[in-house]
């Protein structure tokens, strides 16, 4: 049974109870993160820890814990629950009220959960051994805070559900304008003649980590050039390569949109070096 932290315990799972009154049971009012590590060794903890406090800032929950406690918490996760490839959730609401009320209310301390689950093994950078990707698209119908990494994730929920009872793996957004934004659950990158491109951010995107890292990796080692810019569905749909970044899928590639192949529909060669570089270098983060 998996052993999670809520509120400065360590508990098994099922142990673990919040109030029916906490405002991320009854809002969504709260910030998340997922850390992956691979036999100990966390990906990316010092960016996510900063998305994270960033969040917690644009939606004014005020909290005392620091990256280095946030580090034990994840150590002692890791520990707790067998090392391993674990994922590393870390979830703060604005805590539990005496009321139900929309506006922020004072004095009362957030909640604090964590707990590790199970992950594939780390992305190798084979071709044969790549999971490829199909997915669908749709017109971005979520808030207009998306770079806020709230747990309150309905839009993307359906989004995402939008491409699985499909039998797909992710949908891929535009707004209004045609203009990419990101799919439900990850970044979204499109390769042609040999150059990454990937959207700008703004506010209808979240910040990747894996897209940070990705594009820091990329743009030191110098031999991909990367770009940074406004991209439509036409070029989605003329890519050579078409990657969605996350965490625990870290460059995935996709070789059907819409029923249609991405180029020949193949996991392509410009995939395969930036996950050489990205898997030789994630652990310096």
């Amino acid at each position: 049974m998996s052993i999670v932290y809520l509120d400065g315990s360590y508990m098994p799972m099922d142990e673990a109870r919040i109030s029916p009154m906490d405002r991320g049971f009854l809002f969504g009012d709260g910030i998340y993160e997922v850390v992956p590590s691979y036999s100990g060794k966390l990906v990316g903890f010092k960016p996510h820890l900063e998305r994270m406090q960033d969040g917690l800032d644009a939606i004014e929950i005020k909290l005392t814990v620091d990256q280095d406690q946030w580090r034990e918490i994840a150590d002692q996760l890791i520990k707790r629950n067998g090392s391993g490839n674990l994922g590393i959730y870390f979830h703060v609401s604005r805590g539990a009220d005496t009321k139900r009320s929309h506006a922020y209310p004072e004095d009362i301390e957030p909640t604090l959960f964590a707990f590790a689950f199970e992950i594939p093994p780390a992305p190798i950078a084979n071709k044969s051994a790549a999971t490829p990707y199909t997915v669908t698209t749709a017109e971005d119908l979520r808030w207009k805070r998306c770079n806020i990494k709230s747990t309150a994730l309905l839009g993307n929920v359906m989004h995402y559900q939008q491409s699985h009872a499909a039998g797909h793996s992710e949908t891929i957004l535009f707004n209004q304008h045609g203009e990419l934004t990101e799919a439900a659950a990850c970044n979204v990158f499109v390769i042609k003649n040999g150059i990454v491109s990937t959207p700008l951010l703004d506010h209808q995107k979240l910040p990747g980590i894996t897209r940070l890292m990705l594009l820091a990796i990329l743009r030191k080692d110098g031999s991909i050039p990367v770009q940074e810019r406004v991209i439509n569905r036409e070029e989605l749909e003329d890519a050579d390569e078409v990657w969605i970044t996350s965490s625990s899928k870290e460059i995935a590639p996709v070789i059907e949109i819409d029923g249609k192949p991405v180029a020949d529909g193949q996991v392509g060669d410009v995939w395969l070096a930036a996950q050489s570089l990205y898997s030789a270098q994630k652990f310096d983060f």
